[in-house]
C-alpha cells in the first residue's frame, strides 16, 4: 500500500504543466491562512488558492464580536490570532476614534481584552486582516486570489487521491495532501465525497434537536414575545388580501423530521456613530418598502429591542448581528446557496445585501418608523475605514453552513452533550448550540411564526473528533475538511464558530503532513503521533478544568434542591435558557405539546422525614400554561394541585412557585405533567426546604 502511494506521489512529476506543492489549501476563510501557516512551521510547501480576494472569511468580514464559549479551550495558532489581536491593540496608533481607556472591555462572557494572557477576542475587521495577512508575509506563504475551482470538471483524481485541482481561469495545482478550508466545501463535493444539506430527521443520529422544531421558540428570535401577535396578511386579519413577503405558506413540517432547508444568513455588518467615520446608510438599487411591513407591525407594538445586537467593538463601531423575530437574518432566502453555481450564488448574496440594506434605509427613513427608533438609527452609519473596496460594507457573507461532509465519524449533538464518548480529540468547541431560523411560517392560528432557532448548552467544553476532518475510506484519501467537515446540523450549530475553525484547521494541516511523510492515507494516520504533535503545539485536546453555568448553582441554594436534568423523565422534553433566572445551564420544556405525554418526577432523597416547604422552580413568561398538574406526593398521601407557571417569585436568582407545606418521608416526589395545558409546561427544578 505504501509503495502504491509512493508511486501516485512521484507521478505528479509528469504534471509538467501544474504547480506543484505538498499541500494545497482551497479556500480564503481563517481555517486556510491557520492550515498554511502550520503546513509551513513543519517544513513543507504550501499555496493557498482562494476564490477571495480578502483573506480570513468571517474573521475579517464583519464577526469581531468573537463566538468563543469558553476560552480555556482555544490553544495553538487560534489563541496566537488572538494574542497577535491584543498586540494590536496595544499600540496607540490602532485607537484612532476612541482611547483605548473608553472602551468598555465587554465580551461574550469574559472581558474582551484580557491582559493576563495576553489576547483579545473583540477587534476590528480590518484589524483581523491585519492579521491575516502578517501570517503570509511572516511565513512566505504563497497566496493566489479569485481563483475558483471549475466544480465541473477541475478534480483530477488518482483513484480515490487527488491529483490536482484548476481554477475557472484555467490554472491548475498540483499536491500531495489537499485541505478543502471553503465554508460551502466546494472541493470536498467536486471530490466525489458523501455530504448533507439541510437538517437530519432526529432518528438519523438519535438527536433531539436536529430536524424540524416547530413549537419551540428558544431564544427571543421568534414572535412569541411581540404581543399582540402579528398577521401574515397585507390586510390584518384577512387571508385574502394576500400574504405579506418574507412569510412562507409552504407546510412548516413535522416535528423532528428532516428537511433540506438551511438556516438563514446575515452579514455580520460593522456600523459607527462617529460623525467623522460614518457614511449614511445607502439606499440600495431595487429597494423595496414592502418587504418590511412584518417589521413596521413589530416596532409599533413597542417591541424595544431593535438594537440588542450592536456589539460593541473599538473605536466607536459594532458587529451586528440578528436579534428578534424579524430582523437582518434573511430566512428562507438561502435554501439553494450550498449547491447552487457561482452566478446564482452571487445572485444569493446581493439579494441578502440588498435586503439587509433596505431594510437599514427603511428604519432609518421610513416615516412610519416609531420616532424613536428611527432617531436612534440616525446616529449609525457605515465606517469610512472599513471595506474600503466594497462600498463599506462586507464583503463576506455570514454562511452559517452550507454543505456538511459525512466523514468517517459524525459529530452530533451526543458527543456534544457528552452522552456519546468523542474518539480521538484533536481540538475542542464550547459555544452554545445555535441554530438561527429556517423559515417563517403562518400557524393554524392565523399568525406569522419563525421556526428553526435553538439554543442549547453543551454542559461544557466538548472534543471534537478526528474522523469528522477525513472522508470515508475510497472518498478521498489525501483531503482534509475542517470546515464543511462532518456533523449533523444541530452539532455543527456549535462547531461552526471561527475560533474552532481555526483550532481544527491547524490539526488539519499537522494531520496531512503526518500522512505525507508517512506515505498514508488521511484516515490511517496513527493517531497517538498526531496527538503527540497537536499537544507539542499547544492545541487543547481535553478539558479538565471547572464546569460553568449559565445560571445559579445548585449548591449555592437553600434547602435539598434537584435540577430538571435530575428528574425521571417521561416523553418529550426540551433543553432551553432563553429565559432569565434558572438553575444550572437550562431548564426543560414540553415544546406547547398539550398531548399529556411528558412529565417530569423527583424523587429526592432526605435524610430523615419532617416537615417541609416545597416549591417548584420555573422561569415565568406569558407563554407558560397556568394549569400545568403537579403531584405532590408526601406521608399524609397524594395531593394535586393546578399551578400557574406565570407565577413565579424571584428568590436567589431562581423564580420559585409555592406548593404548600408537608409532612415528608424517604418517598416523597414531585411529578409535573402537561396533561391538558393551557400553554407551555416550563419546569427549571424543585426543592424541599426544611420547616423549623
Amino acid at each position: 500500500m505504501k509503495l502504491r502511494l509512493l508511486l501516485a506521489t512521484f507521478a505528479l512529476g509528469s504534471l509538467s504543466h501544474a504547480q506543484e506543492h505538498d499541500v494545497v489549501v482551497y479556500g480564503g476563510t481563517c481555517a486556510a491562512v491557520i492550515s498554511a501557516v502550520q503546513v509551513k512551521k513543519m517544513g513543507k510547501s504550501v499555496v493557498i488558492v482562494s476564490p477571495d480576494k480578502h483573506l480570513g472569511g468571517l474573521s475579517s468580514g464583519g464577526l469581531g464580536f468573537t463566538d468563543t464559549g469558553n476560552k480555556a479551550v482555544i490553544g495553538g495558532l487560534a489563541r496566537d490570532f488572538y494574542h497577535r489581536i491584543y498586540m494590536h491593540y496595544q499600540k496607540a496608533e490602532s485607537w484612532k476614534q476612541q482611547k483605548q481607556s473608553e472602551y468598555g472591555n465587554k465580551g461574550q462572557g469574559t472581558p474582551a481584552m484580557d491582559g493576563e494572557n495576553r489576547t483579545m477576542w473583540i477587534f476590528e475587521p480590518h484589524a483581523a486582516e491585519g492579521v491575516f495577512e502578517d501570517y503570509i508575509k511572516e511565513f512566505g506563504i504563497e497566496v493566489v486570489r479569485d481563483e475558483w475551482l471549475d466544480r465541473a470538471k477541475g478534480v483530477k483524481k488518482d483513484g480515490d487521491r487527488i491529483v490536482s485541482i484548476a481554477t475557472l481561469s484555467g490554472k491548475t495545482y498540483a499536491g500531495k495532501m489537499f485541505i478543502d478550508s471553503t465554508y460551502e466545501g466546494d472541493l470536498m463535493a467536486a471530490a466525489g465525497c458523501h455530504y448533507h444539506v439541510g437538517r437530519e430527521a432526529n432518528s438519523v443520529y438519535g438527536e433531539g434537536h436536529n430536524g424540524v422544531q416547530v413549537g419551540v421558540l428558544h431564544h427571543g428570535h421568534h414572535f412569541g414575545k411581540v404581543n399582540p401577535p402579528i398577521s401574515p396578511y397585507k390586510v390584518p386579519g384577512d387571508p385574502k388580501s394576500g400574504v405579506l413577503p418574507r412569510v412562507s405558506t409552504e407546510f412548516v413540517g413535522n416535528f423532528g423530521e428532516g428537511d433540506k432547508r438551511v438556516q438563514a444568513y446575515c452579514f455580520r455588518s460593522c456600523y459607527t456613530n462617529v460623525p467623522e467615520n460614518r457614511i449614511p446608510f445607502p439606499k440600495p438599487e431595487g429597494y423595496d418598502a414592502g418587504q418590511y411591513e412584518i417589521l413596521l407591525r413589530v416596532l409599533n407594538t413597542g417591541w424595544p429591542d431593535f438594537f440588542e445586537k450592536f456589539d460593541p467593538i473599538p473605536n466607536f463601531k459594532t458587529d451586528t448581528n440578528n436579534h428578534g423575530p424579524f430582523s437582518f437574518d434573511n430566512i428562507g432566502y438561502n435554501y439553494d446557496y450550498p449547491e447552487a453555481s457561482y452566478e446564482r450564488r452571487r445572485e444569493i448574496i446581493a439579494e441578502h445585501r440588498t435586503y439587509q440594506q433596505g431594510l437599514l434605509w427603511f428604519v432609518a427613513n421610513d416615516l412610519r418608523v416609531p420616532a424613536k427608533v428611527q432617531n436612534e438609527l440616525r446616529e449609525w452609519g457605515l465606517p469610512k475605514d472599513e471595506f474600503t473596496d466594497n462600498g463599506n460594507w462586507s464583503h463576506q457573507l455570514y454562511i452559517r453552513e452550507a454543505r456538511r461532509m459525512i466523514g468517517s465519524y459524525v459529530m452530533t449533538e451526543n458527543e456534544l452533550r457528552k452522552k456519546k464518548p468523542t474518539p480521538e480529540s484533536v481540538g475542542m468547541g464550547s459555544y452554545t448550540i445555535d441554530s438561527h431560523n429556517v423559515q417563517r411560517y403562518i400557524t393554524p392560528e392565523g399568525y406569522v411564526q419563525n421556526e428553526g432557532d435553538i439554543g442549547v448548552s453543551t454542559n461544557g467544553p466538548y472534543e471534537i473528533a478526528y474522523g469528522s476532518l477525513v472522508p470515508k475510506k475510497g472518498q478521498g484519501s489525501n483531503l482534509l475538511v475542517p470546515v464543511a467537515m462532518s456533523a449533523s446540523h444541530i452539532a455543527y450549530g456549535s462547531i461552526r464558530m471561527e475560533p474552532v475553525f481555526m483550532i481544527l484547521g491547524q490539526s488539519a494541516a499537522t494531520a496531512a503532513v503526518l500522512a505525507l511523510d508517512g506515505a498514508l492515507t488521511v484516515q490511517n494516520v496513527p493517531y497517538a503521533k498526531l496527538r503527540e504533535q497537536l499537544r507539542k503545539d499547544g492545541q487543547v485536546l481535553e478539558y479538565t478544568g471547572p464546569k460553568s453555568s449559565r445560571g445559579v448553582e445548585i449548591k449555592k441554594l437553600k434547602g435539598i434542591v434537584m435540577d430538571d436534568t435530575q428528574a425521571k423523565v417521561t416523553g418529550h422534553w426540551q433543553e432551553s435558557g432563553a429565559a432569565k433566572g434558572f438553575i444550572g445551564d437550562g431548564y426543560s420544556h414540553d415544546g406547547n405539546a398539550k398531548d399529556g405525554q411528558s412529565s417530569l418526577r423527583f424523587e429526592p432523597k432526605l435524610e430523615k422525614p419532617g416537615k417541609f416547604r416545597l416549591q417548584l422552580a420555573s422561569p415565568p413568561n406569558n407563554n407558560r400554561a397556568t394549569n400545568a398538574q403537579v403531584e405532590v406526593q408526601h406521608l399524609g398521601g397524594v395531593k394535586m394541585l393546578p399551578i400557574d407557571l406565570k407565577s413565579g417569585q424571584e428568590s436567589e436568582g431562581v423564580f420559585w412557585i409555592d406548593l404548600g407545606e408537608y409532612e415528608c418521608g424517604n418517598d416523597t416526589a414531585i411529578s409535573i405533567s402537561n396533561a391538558g395545558a393551557n400553554g407551555y409546561v416550563v419546569v427549571d427544578g424543585v426543592r424541599w426546604l426544611p420547616v423549623e
